[in-house]
């Protein structure tokens, strides 16, 4: 097996000694864009730059295009740990759009509009960065388990927090801290849920993964359909509920056990005898020489989230809103024609995950931006809840269809070591951008009405900022790195030597299966270890 596919298992069991280590130098822009692209070969990097048809490197990952096939590939602590990653992001989706959804009656509650009320959106989303940075550090240097658990522990207090709050300014400050919390769920979660699943189920299953936050839109608007209407409590039950789901979510990922590559470099490490404070200083080492020879890569990632999550909360925070306050609907009208418009997430994202493994993960996103590109009309002429419900569905099914692709996309491209970390950070700083999103579109709605009225034009305001985001996204995803079937569950742990300068191109087998045969060995010794 080459040097680059060599693992965590195959150290061997001496003293730790920190002068053995070195500094890695900054790598040059030539240097970083050498490894832009898996296979590229002799083509230039502007063709390079053009996605094409994915061809699996290897005959065993040309396996069957059977989804149920593919599904069966999984084991049993692979589909218990995929399970938790989805439960943990499922909340994530139910605890922010709680607010979205409950928007007239915050309003009302505090005394205050619908700008001021969108202020704590903003406020979540700015924090979710700093949350981000935070966990993801915690979550590559201590291990998924119990950084997720705390994590999610958090989220319930905060959660539960907002729903006793009395005055409008208790209320922005629990739901700043809970963005805190919030933005270190998703980088856990999808390295939780993807790195114990075999490489060449990884496309449906990042589909999958990701649409739980839309099923967690869902169960949010199916609860404030029906408890919250009935309710003594009112808009404060929907929070209650969400702090009871974020406490179960927390309690199966306390049940199950650490990602197995985190498990066999504890043992290492303590083969070694390398102590926590020699382990925490190898951490900061390795990050050093991460973002040295991966500077480039991080901020094309900030700009490629900036334009993801600008998509998805500029078509779907202030989407309630629009159908109330343009188009007339009732507050029950609206949440079913967002339960419907979930549903076409929830589709679409699964397909375009799944399709992504055969086409690739560049030109997956690709097509699934002009499919959205091609909805927006229905989503913002129709007048009827059958049209818009129909727009909304299909509006739903691409901009999620394009967000189902990125856990896995995230996750190959990112420097292994730092998957948590870096697809957390770069997600969530790109929140941050775009954390104005339902703030820019409720400003316009003052200035820009319908012809004759004083009512807010949100569809024409929505439809031209889908527009120019989509055409960012384009931009950006032409511009993007590719490392489709990297195996990025044999990458080093971050504490490991060495780790920070890996490529996630060095972890796509190109014709040879060493790397899976080595790791089934490390594994193997591990278990007769212990």
């Amino acid at each position: 097996m080459s040097a680059e596919h060599k693992d965590i298992h195959s150290a061997s069991p001496t003293h730790y000694d920190e002068s053995t280590h070195t500094t890695a130098n900054r790598a040059s822009v030539k240097d970083q864009l050498a490894t832009w692209h898996v296979g590229r070969g002799n083509k230039s990097f502007a063709r390079a730059m053009i996605p094409t048809w994915y061809s699996p490197p290897s005959s065993e990952e040309r396996t069957t295009k059977n989804p149920f096939k593919l599904l069966g590939m999984i084991d049993r602590m692979g589909w218990l740990l995929f399970f938790s990653g989805w439960f943990a992001w499922t909340c994530d989706g139910y605890d922010y759009f709680a607010v979205p959804l409950t928007v007239p009656q915050l309003a009302a509650a505090f005394g205050v509009g619908t700008v001021d009320i969108t202020t704590s959106i903003t406020l979540t989303l700015l924090f979710r960065s700093l949350g981000a940075i935070i966990f993801g550090v915690l979550a590559d240097r201590y291990g998924r388990k119990w950084t997720l658990v705390g994590n999610l522990i958090l989220i319930c207090v905060f959660e539960l927090a907002t729903g006793f709050v009395n005055t409008f300014s208790a209320f922005l400050a629990v739901r700043a801290l809970f963005g805190i919390a919030m933005g270190g769920i998703w980088g856990q979660s999808a390295a939780t849920a993807l790195e114990n699943v075999p490489v060449q189920a990884r496309g449906l299953l990042s589909g999958i993964l990701q649409q739980g936050y839309a099923f967690g839109y869902l169960l949010a608007a199916v609860i404030n359909l029906t408890v919250v209407q009935t309710s003594p409590y009112g808009w404060r039950s929907i929070y209650f509920i969400g702090a009871g789901f974020s406490l179960a979510a927390a309690i199966v990922r306390a049940l199950l056990p650490e990602s197995r590559q985190f498990l066999l470099a504890r043992e290492e490490a303590k083969e070694r005898q390398m102590t926590s404070g020699q382990a925490t200083k190898s951490f900061f080492r390795e990050m050093g020489a991460m973002f040295k020879s991966n500077w480039i890569r991080c901020i094309w990632g900030v700009c490629m989230m900036t334009g993801f999550n600008f998509l998805s909360h500029g078509s779907q925070d202030l989407y309630p809103t629009y159908l109330q306050v343009t188009k007339g609907f009732s507050s029950p009208l609206s949440s079913k024609t967002t339960i419907v418009s979930n549903c076409g997430a929830i589709v679409g994202g699964t397909i375009a995950g799944y399709v992504s493994q055969y086409t690739g993960r560049r030109l997956a996103i690709l097509i699934t931006l002009c499919y959205t590109a091609c909805w927006i009309p229905l989503w913002i002429l129709p007048d009827s809840f059958a049209g818009l419900t129909a727009g909304g569905f299909f509006m739903q099914s691409g901009v999620q269809g394009a967000w189902g692709i990125v856990p896995i996309y995230l996750s190959e491209i990112a420097p292994p070591a730092f998957r948590a970390s870096f697809a957390g950070v770069a997600y969530q700083l790109g929140n941050m951008a775009s954390s104005g999103a339902s703030q820019i579109e409720a400003d316009a709605g003052r200035s820009l009405k319908l012809a004759g009225t004083q009512i807010a034009d949100y569809a024409t305001i929505q439809g031209i900022l889908i527009g120019a985001v989509i055409a960012w996204m384009v931009v950006c995803v032409f511009l993007g790195p590719e490392a489709n079937g990297a195996h990025f569950e044999q990458a080093k742990v971050a504490i490991q030597d060495g780790a920070g300068a890996a490529r996630a191109t060095e972890l796509v087998h190109r014709g040879d299966h060493d790397g899976d045969a080595h790791l089934e060995k490390g594994r193997e010794e591990f278990v007769e270890r212990r």
